[in-house]
């Protein structure tokens, strides 16, 4: 698959999230702003942003902050609209979560790890992988996503403890998003490539495309290690109404 094709399927899958129809736009006259409260781009309330190859989409909870967020992506790229500091630049935020990479995977770019023979199925559900989870703490453990995944989960195990594991939800157009967690003390060791792989291999034998959703640099260097391709990012932010701030030109 080009990267035109996996830059289509992931536009469709955005497109979908969003709720209301809207396309993707690269025009010098901004981003495509559409109104949309139950928008998935983004949590409740919130407006979300999502540029793939140059072009963005905008999803807002309100006419008001349509209004607002039309003014600044008249001033600002696809991609200076993903970036929070050339955000601020234009707009008063009063809350950010992301900026996240977006990687998108092909099956002849796979770039799987040979040998990981220590690689399982978890076998007891939850329970499985309770101590990991408990053990990365709660922002590492909610940032993984590893709770709501709908695959099998892919473990290592050392002293009979799963100290890193992976798997995926399926999302929309037959998308696999990707989740993985290594426990504190046992990162740095390439583990989080070797259960990823066998996560990603049960999603390309499934049919589905694989997405990879990173904001630390380590995990998408683990992505591009896979074979994954960085397509663009998705931010979410809590604009204040009215809030231009006539910079950026």
């Amino acid at each position: 698959m080009t990267s035109d094709l996996l830059l289509d399927r992931a536009r469709e899958l955005w497109k979908e999230l969003a709720a209301k129809p809207v396309e993707f736009s690269s025009s010098l006259d901004g981003a495509n702003v559409v109104v949309s409260p139950g928008s998935g781009l983004c949590p409740p309330l919130w407006t979300g942003i999502v540029a793939l190859g140059g072009a963005s989409i905008i999803t807002v909870p309100s006419v008001q902050v349509a209004q607002v967020m039309a003014g600044a992506s008249s001033k600002l790229s696809g991609e200076e609209l993903v970036d929070e500091d050339r955000l601020r630049e234009v707009l008063v935020v009063l809350d950010v979560l992301g900026p996240a990479s977006l990687f998108y995977l092909d099956r002849a770019d796979f770039l799987p790890v040979q040998g990981a023979t220590a690689v399982e199925e978890a076998v007891g559900g939850d329970d499985e992988l309770a101590v990991l989870l408990a053990s990365a703490g709660e922002e590492d453990a909610g940032e993984s996503g590893l709770e709501d995944i709908t695959s099998p989960a892919f473990v290592l195990r050392e002293c009979d403890d799963v100290v890193a594991a992976a798997g995926y939800q399926v999302w929309p157009r037959s998308v696999a998003h990707l989740s993985v967690l290594v426990a504190p003390g046992h990162r740095g060791r390439g583990l989080a490539r070797v259960v990823a792989s066998a996560a990603v291999a049960h999603a390309l034998d499934a049919g589905l495309l694989p997405q990879w959703r990173a904001r630390p640099r380590p995990s998408k260097r683990v992505a591009l290690a896979l074979g994954f391709q960085e397509l663009g990012s998705q931010l979410s932010v809590r604009p204040r109404r009215r809030g231009l701030t006539g910079l950026g030109g």
